[in-house]
This record gives structure tokens, C-alpha cells and sequence, in this order.
């Protein structure tokens, strides 16, 4: 080795050039452009802070507008590509390669611009897969990260929206990377440090305060008695029976209606204390009225929820907050909780096949997939024991010494059968598959493996794979469960009444269930106001969902 410090020198000739466009650590929003031309170098990773929430937007825009003959090859590190801007540095030659976790809005139009090579693509990671390379081989040469203030020094308050900012900054601060940070406001002195100043080279002080998405908000007026019904079967024939009280859920009406369901249709049960205790999960508003009616007893989030803060402020023995008051979030720190702590997770998603694997990928969008499959996956590594935990593993396991019978995670597919448009959510063959040829990808982008999944709801009845011993019962329980769809026509219907008699299938009639009595009037609250309600006006909700 000619030497041992040339990323540090590296890094100090950027900082240098950056500084010619600072005062101090303060750049102006003006000079954004600039800062970045002069920092960044062809080729560099780079981790620009785009959350499947908080958006960076203000430096995405300044990225967008650096010169392509100065600024090129970029190769994109980060975990949503969730702005117009996020694809636009493509377009432009600005941005090569990418890996990233999450791309909801953007879904559409990442799809045509990976068939038309204008994306060289990495990979789509979950969460804390990507999180792990920035650590090992995805390092980022350059972060920029969003915070609600900082100061002179630039210590940064990141507020309730705290989300990946930490695990980014670590590894990118601590590897002669340079920290470039938009704030909302630079203050005398910031409500509490989140992000030592230490560790943050530049402080751009954004034009307007970075966007949040209200991501995981849900209109009670839009839901339907199918999810209503959906709902009713997860609770008596899941978390009942399983005695469930660690949990994560996924976005979507199905568990947003699960929620609204437990002060109502759960309490009716006798489940108050014995379900749905403790949570990793963002602060989603529907949970308010169990919250408020001693349902949950604590909460850990991987980002906040717009509307929310003054809510979480006055339920400090819920949510994890600071001495300010205010939420600290951290993504990484809660799908490690997701992952290790929880019981069960049950989300949504487009496409499930016959043996149960799914996906978000279709022929003509590529959403991604965030946290949802470290969330919808049972890890080899736990060696704490629960009950339902235990229980969930006696019924996988068909053979082998009792003694050495490991428990297994709930993993659960809530779907209708057919989503927007009609389109049917079961399907023979994943689009994910036919999405790996095109591209020549070596993995196809599936969300959820078949081998990890445990239950699919539907509004036809729940399917428990967990005590399926064949391939074919595995295939003829999820064809139990699939509708009218080809894939539910084309059941074995003696057999599937087998498995019904065996409990693997089971309708909701089996539960005890009336589908007339899956009525809205079972729903804690029936709209956005009902929730302001619940919350002692406590919630503020974004205008888009206001309608009083």
C-alpha cells in the first residue's frame, strides 16, 4: 500500500471544495447546485434520503440540476424512489446504477425505464438488506439526509421523522464519506441533538420544509364490508386462536379495518389484554380508538405519520419519545423489531402464486418492496420462545425430536381476490418471474417467499399452510381461498372439502362468522372526523383527508 489515508484525503479535498459555497457549515438553498458540483465525483455512491416518507426534496431538486458533464455515473444507494426527481437524475445522465427498497409513486415509471435501459439496476433490497451493504459494500461516498433544524455546528433535530437518517449518517460519516443535511430551519439551538454535529459536513437550508407522505393514513368512510369480513376472519381465526400480542402490520384497508375492529368486534370476543398489546408499527391513525380504549400498550415506530405529532406528544407512555416530547423513529432499530420481537406480521400485496410466493412486481410497475419481507419472513435466529410462537411451530412440524422443534413466525396474506380494476390478486405465475427474464436479473424481485408464508385471508376464508404436509395440499389450500379467479376455479373441490374438514381451509361459517354481520356499523370509528374525535382533537389531519 502506498498509503493508508487516501479516502480520508479524499474526503478532506471534497470537503475543501464545498467549503468555497458554505459559511461555515451553512450553505444557502441557492447554492445547493453549486455545493453538490463540487463535492461529488463520477462514479460515487451516493445515499440521496428518500424514506418511503421523508424526502430530501430540496436536495433531490439540486441534484437534479447539477451538470451531467460534471456530475455522472452516479450510482444510487438509497431506500424509496419516491419523487420525480429521484428518476429524472437517470434521464440525465446524471445517475447510472441503483439499488434501492421502495418505489410506491414511482412504481410505473421505473418499471419503463428499467426495460428501456436507462436504469442499470442493482438489486430491490428490503430495508435492512440495504441498510447491511452500506455497512459492507454499498458505502455511500456522499449522503444527503433531511432534518427538521439544525445549528451553526450542524447538529441536527431530525424530529418524529427520524426514519433511516441515523443508520445512513453512520455509515457514511464513519467511512470518510461527506454528510450533507436540508433543514427546515437553522436555530440558535436545536430541541434535542438526534444527529451529532460532528458527523455532518453541510447544512443546506432548504427553501421550504421537506416533504412527508401521509403513507400509512386510512379513511374509515372508504372501507368496505369485503375488508370488514376479512378482518372479522384474521382476528377470530388468528389472533384469537394464536393469542397474538407482539405485532406488525402492513399497509392497507384489511388491517387498517383489524385495527378499527378491535374496540368493537375483538372486545365483544373477551380479547382486550390477551391480542394486540405491543406493536411495531408507524403511528397509524386508525389504531386511535384502540389506543384510546387501553388496547395498546406500546408502540415502536419506523417513521411518524403526518398529522400525528401532537397525538404522540400526549401519549408519551405508548410511543418512544424525547425529552422535547416529540416521537423518535428509527427504521432500522424497528424492523429489527419486526423481525425478531414480533409474532406476527400480516400486510397485503398484488400477486400470489400456488404455492403462496408474492410480489409486488408486475408486467408494468415495479414497487418494491421496503420492509415487508424482513417483516414477512421467519428468522432462523430467534431463540426466545412465546406462546404463540410455540404453538405456530408445533403445527409445521410434522415429524422429528419435539425437543428440538423451533417455533415459527406468523406470516399472513391479506388479499381480496380481485384488486383494482378487477385485476385478480392469484395468479399460475408470478409477473416477477417474466420480469427477471427481461431484465436478466439472476433473483427475481419476489416480496415474500412461499416457505415463509403461514396464512392467507381472503374474503372466501382463511387457508393455514402451516398444517399442509404436501405440495398438493399447499396448492389446493391457496385455490380454496382464491375466489373466482382462474386460479380458485381450478380447485379440486372434494379436496379442498378435506382440507376443510381437517381445519386447513376454513370459511367463515367454520369461525362462527355471519358475512351479513360484516357491517360498517362494527367499525370504531366511520371516518377521519370519528378519529379527531377519539383523539380528543389531539390528530390533525392532512387537508387532502378533511372533509368537514
Amino acid at each position: 500500500m502506498s498509503g493508508w489515508r487516501q479516502e480520508r484525503a479524499a474526503r478532506e479535498a471534497r470537503i475543501e471544495a464545498g467549503r468555497a459555497h458554505a459559511s461555515g457549515k451553512v450553505v444557502a438553498a441557492e447554492n445547493a447546485v453549486d455545493l453538490l458540483e463540487a463535492i461529488l465525483r463520477p462514479g460515487d455512491r451516493v445515499c440521496l434520503e428518500g424514506d418511503n416518507q421523508k424526502q430530501a426534496d430540496c436536495l433531490a431538486r439540486a441534484l437534479s440540476q447539477c451538470d451531467p458533464a460534471r456530475v455522472h455515473d452516479l450510482h444510487m444507494v438509497q431506500s424509496g424512489i419516491v419523487l420525480p426527481e429521484h428518476l429524472d437524475i437517470f434521464e440525465q445522465g446524471i445517475a447510472r446504477r441503483l439499488d434501492y427498497s421502495y418505489s410506491g409513486p414511482q412504481g410505473g415509471r421505473i418499471a419503463r425505464m428499467l426495460y428501456g435501459g436507462q436504469i442499470e439496476l442493482g438489486a430491490v433490497h428490503t430495508y435492512l438488506e440495504l441498510f447491511a451493504r452500506y455497512f459492507v459494500d454499498l458505502t455511500p461516498n456522499v449522503a444527503l439526509i433531511a432534518g427538521v433544524s439544525a445549528d451553526r455546528d450542524g447538529n441536527l433535530y431530525t424530529g418524529p421523522n427520524t426514519e433511516d437518517t441515523p443508520t445512513v449518517v453512520e455509515a457514511t460519516a464513519f467511512k470518510n464519506g461527506v454528510v450533507v443535511a436540508q433543514v427546515n430551519e437553522i436555530v440558535e439551538r436545536v430541541p434535542r441533538v438526534d444527529i451529532p454535529g460532528d458527523r455532518v459536513d453541510f447544512v443546506v437550508a432548504a427553501d421550504q420544509p421537506f416533504y412527508v407522505e401521509p403513507l400509512f393514513t386510512r379513511d374509515p368512510a372508504a372501507m368496505t364490508e369485503t375488508q370488514i369480513l376479512m378482518a372479522m376472519m384474521a382476528i377470530k381465526g388468528i389472533y384469537a386462536e394464536y393469542g397474538i400480542r407482539r405485532l406488525n402490520h402492513g399497509i392497507g384497508f384489511g388491517t387498517a379495518a383489524i385495527e378499527l375492529l378491535l374496540p368493537t368486534y375483538a372486545e365483544r370476543l373477551g380479547l382486550k389484554g390477551r391480542i394486540a398489546t405491543h406493536w411495531a408499527l408507524n403511528p397509524h391513525p386508525t389504531l386511535i380508538p384502540a389506543i384510546e380504549s387501553g388496547w395498546v400498550q406500546q408502540i415502536h415506530c419506523f417513521g411518524s405519520e403526518v398529522g400525528m405529532d401532537r397525538y404522540i406528544r400526549e401519549r408519551p407512555d405508548i410511543f418512544f419519545t424525547g425529552a422535547d416530547g416529540s416521537l423518535r423513529s428509527n427504521r432500522a432499530f424497528c424492523q429489527t423489531a419486526g423481525l425478531y420481537a414480533c409474532d406476527l406480521f400480516i400486510g397485503s400485496t398484488l400477486q400470489i402464486d400456488l404455492m403462496g410466493h408474492s410480489s409486488t412486481v408486475t408486467q408494468s410497475r415495479v414497487a418494491g418492496f421496503g420492509g415487508a419481507p424482513n417483516m414477512g419472513s421467519d428468522p432462523h435466529g430467534r431463540r426466545h420462545p412465546s406462546d404463540t410462537w410455540m404453538k405456530a411451530g408445533r403445527e409445521a412440524q410434522g415429524t422429528g425430536d419435539p425437543a428440538l422443534m423451533r417455533g415459527r413466525k406468523l406470516v399472513v396474506q391479506i388479499v381480496e381476490t380481485f384488486g383494482d380494476k378487477l385485476v385478480p390478486a392469484f395468479v399460475e405465475k408470478l409477473d416477477a418471474l417474466e420480469f427477471a427474464r427481461k431484465l436478466g436479473l439472476e433473483l427475481a424481485p419476489v416480496m415474500v417467499y412461499a416457505d415463509d408464508v403461514t396464512h392467507i385471508v381472503t374474503e372466501e376464508g382463511i387457508a393455514n399452510l402451516l398444517l399442509c404436509r404436501t405440495a398438493d395440499e399447499r396448492e389446493q389450500a391457496i385455490r380454496g381461498v382464491a375466489g373466482y379467479t382462474e386460479v380458485g376455479r381450478g380447485r379440486d373441490r372434494a379436496m379442498v372439502e378435506r382440507l376443510r374438514e381437517r381445519g386447513i381451509v376454513r370459511r367463515p361459517e367454520d369461525l362462527g362468522i355471519e358475512p351479513l354481520d360484516a357491517d360498517r356499523s362494527l367499525l370504531a370509528a366511520k371516518s377521519i372526523k370519528d378519529l379527531v374525535h377519539w383523539s380528543g382533537g389531539l390528530y390533525e389531519p392532512p387537508a387532502k383527508f378533511r372533509n368537514w
